[in-house]
């Protein structure tokens, strides 16, 4: 499509000054669309390329979640090391909901770029519960201030003062109730319901800023060795939830969770709450894709039942 016919390229242009050479499809994400924004030759410092995601309209509370997330990670991740990619413009234009961030230069990386993103995250949880990055109203809660998204199933934040409450009326109920409204019954999924706040009664995390689905597809090296994150499902919660996740899906390289605890070590009984806290990511793959992600959540629970994480 000719610049000038791009349906962006007038409001790329009053919003952020950048005139569009081209807007050509990226890889990337199962929910909006994904753009590499190709722009004019720069001035000295400016971007000659910008991401974009758009998405029909209603997917636009999806978008503000995504870039509120961006924000509160940004802030935290201030001299840690970590690169988020903060939202340059976010609005609906010419019929799509629309968000701009920086363009990153992704890569892969040996063992030592791995090793400092885990530390960088180390930092960014630590530095979440300090001063103004933690809500003066309710510090010690878990929650977020509004519900956001995991993936596009709505994630509800409701806030709490006790974790293991939290994550079994917060996390785990909703799932369970959303798959059984589609027929989806998980054998003792109620009993397992009923158990998580007596497991989590004697571990009492503090509630750091979390990027709440930090799956590999979600965090990359750069050029340079630095490392970033993004596409967020933020909250407060057990720090442990990102480094549960951080294993599933085909995870994390080692480096990474030996670079957190470097930084940060993980209390003594992480290791036996992974597979509690993936629970909630198996429902929610189990809800959108259906499949093996059912059979999965109920060996799972089998699982956790069999063996409590206590």
């Amino acid at each position: 499509m000719p610049p000038a016919a791009d349906p962006l390229a007038a409001w790329l242009q009053e919003r952020l000054g950048a005139a569009l050479v081209r807007r050509r499809p990226v890889g990337g994400g199962c929910i909006h669309q994904a753009w590499c924004l190709e722009l004019v030759a720069p001035r000295a410092g400016g971007p000659s390329r910008l991401f974009a995601k758009t998405s029909p309209p209603e997917g636009l509370p999806l978008l503000e979640a995504e870039a509120e997330g961006l924000r509160a990670l940004a802030a935290a991740a201030a001299g840690s090391g970590l690169v988020v990619p903060e939202p340059l413009a976010l609005e609906l234009t010419g019929g799509l909901a629309v968000l701009v961030l920086p363009w990153l230069n992704l890569e892969g990386g040996g063992g030592g770029g791995w090793g400092a993103l885990g530390a960088s995250l180390a930092r960014l949880h630590r530095s979440s519960l300090a001063g103004p990055l933690a809500p003066q109203d309710r510090p010690a809660a878990f929650g977020w201030e509004r519900a956001n998204f995991i993936g596009s199933t709505s994630q509800v934040n409701t806030w709490s003062d006790a974790w293991g409450a939290f994550f079994a009326s917060r996390r785990l109920a909703p799932q369970l109730e959303e798959l059984g409204r589609r027929g989806i019954e998980l054998a003792d999924a109620q009993q397992l319901l009923e158990l998580v706040p007596g497991w989590l009664a004697g571990h009492q995390p503090e509630a750091c800023l979390v990027h709440g689905d930090l799956w590999s597809g979600n965090a990359s090296l750069l050029a340079g060795a630095a490392g970033t994150v993004f596409d967020p499902a933020v909250h407060r919660a057990d720090r442990e939830v990102d480094l549960a996740m951080a294993r599933l899906f085909g995870g994390f390289p080692e480096a990474f969770f030996a670079g957190y605890e470097r930084e940060w070590p993980l209390p003594q009984g992480h290791r036996a709450r992974v597979d509690l806290y993936n629970l909630y990511h198996l429902l929610n793959h189990a809800q959108l894709f259906g499949g093996g992600y059912v059979g999965r959540s109920r060996a799972c629970i089998a699982g956790l039942l069999r063996e409590p994480p206590c």
